[in-house]
């Protein structure tokens, strides 16, 4: 069974963490409905969707995909990058210890599922504002034994290397060249975003669907003409919090 955990947006949503953008006030009535909108998605791409409202105290807590990240054999569990995210550690243990033997990154280490893109066997971490060289260490020691492959990639651009490129399939990347370095992709087919839509990047794949902002009108019409099913929508309040599709829920399978 394909699973997609997310979460509630915060009521303090407007109080989250912001890097590369500017505030902008955030309806947290329309945010809510978008949401919704999103969890729809997930369901139409084939997931079974569970909302969670445990860190509603928590500013970022909808971009659930920061906190912990889930392979088939184990669940890491972040050293976020900001301290005002650490407090959404505890219930996320909690809920993902029911599906995977959770183990734990700490401090100094620092690491945020945002930075780490897996391409089949192939993870790639992101050095970012958010993920130090410890922080990348320490997901190497924990998942190595089970044969993957961590690489590292430097990332200036944006917040998050999942900001700057995502994966179509375990050959292609779509990618900004411009906020990272692309080289560490190298033998991927790698298609640029339109120059005018630089997050146009952030790509959600569920299986053979890629889930995409639909605020991105020529990223989307790219990738449509190389073949792939889209499914797209509106996330434009997430978006002035600094976020993309891919950390608002946390997609892995589990047994029925």
């Amino acid at each position: 069974m394909l699973l997609a955990m997310t979460h509630l947006p915060s009521p303090k949503l407007q109080e989250c963490e912001l890097t590369f953008v500017q505030s902008e006030p955030i309806s947290l009535e329309k945010a809510t409905l978008q949401h919704a909108a999103y969890c729809a998605m997930l369901e139409r791409c084939g997931a079974k969707v569970m909302v969670l409202d445990e860190n509603l105290a928590c500013p970022d807590s909808v971009f659930v995909e920061d906190p912990i990240i889930v392979f088939d054999e184990v669940a890491v569990l972040t050293s976020m990058g900001v301290e005002s995210r650490r407090a959404e550690s505890a219930s996320m243990e909690k809920v993902f210890s029911k599906y995977r033997n959770v183990e734990r990154i700490v401090l100094p280490a620092q690491i945020e599922g945002g930075d780490v893109l897996k391409v089949g066997k192939k993870i790639f971490v992101g050095k970012s504002p958010r993920t130090n060289q410890e922080g990348i260490s320490a997901l190497e020691a924990i998942i190595k034994p089970f044969g993957y492959e961590v690489i590292a990639v430097s990332v200036t651009g944006c917040l998050h290397l999942k900001t700057g490129v995502t994966a179509l399939d375990d050959q292609t990347v779509l990618i900004n060249s411009n906020w990272l370095d692309a080289d560490a992709f190298h033998g991927f087919i790698k298609v640029e975003v339109p120059e005018d839509e630089p997050f146009g990047a952030n790509v959600l794949k569920i299986g053979e669907i890629l889930c995409m902002n639909e605020a991105f009108p020529e990223s989307i019409s790219l990738v449509k003409s190389l073949g792939y099913k889209v499914e797209t929508v509106n996330i434009s309040e997430f978006v002035k919090a600094e976020a993309g599709l891919t950390c608002m829920s946390v997609v892995f399978t589990c047994k029925d």
